[in-house]
């Protein structure tokens, strides 16, 4: 899909405040209130926009430590795959997994009240995902940088 530079100013300011109003997103964009509406309708049709959230101050939900998990499976098989990734969306503290390419075949990014509660989601969780050979984990001491937003 082609963006022209009036779609990239609706797309960077939705991805900075989702919960502005029509009237003010058309302002900042130049356009009228009814063409604002039609591109973003355009733009959600599209798949261009695939959502809107409230987005949470982990702390704020008792998630303070972010735990980085890689995980090498014992086969690259394509049933052996399939098998983790249907599991592993079921792990409700699992923000993101991604199918890796390098020493390990998944890395996962993991969210924990504290230490005590991410030993709970590995024996859980974690250790009984089908096909696990080796789990490598990293604790997040800081997050320097941080963003939900792409570059448009």
């Amino acid at each position: 899909m082609h963006f022209d530079e009036i779609d990239r100013r609706i797309l960077s300011c939705l991805q900075r405040e989702g919960r502005i109003s029509n009237a003010d997103l058309a302002e900042r964009a130049g356009l009228s209130a009814s063409a604002c509406h039609r591109r973003v309708q355009r733009l959600e049709a599209a798949g261009v926009i695939a959502g809107y959230v409230a987005l949470l101050e982990p702390r704020a939900v008792d998630r303070r430590a972010t735990v980085f998990v890689e995980i090498t499976l014992s086969g690259q098989a394509d049933e052996v795959l399939d098998a983790f990734e249907r599991e592993v969306r079921r792990v409700p503290d699992v923000l993101e997994c991604h199918l890796m390419a390098g020493t390990a075949d998944y890395l996962l990014k993991v969210v924990a009240r504290d230490t005590e509660d991410f030993e709970r989601i590995h024996r859980r969780y974690l250790a009984r995902l089908p096909g696990v050979a080796q789990i490598h984990s990293s604790f997040a001491l800081r997050t320097v940088c941080k963003t939900t937003a792409l570059p448009v």
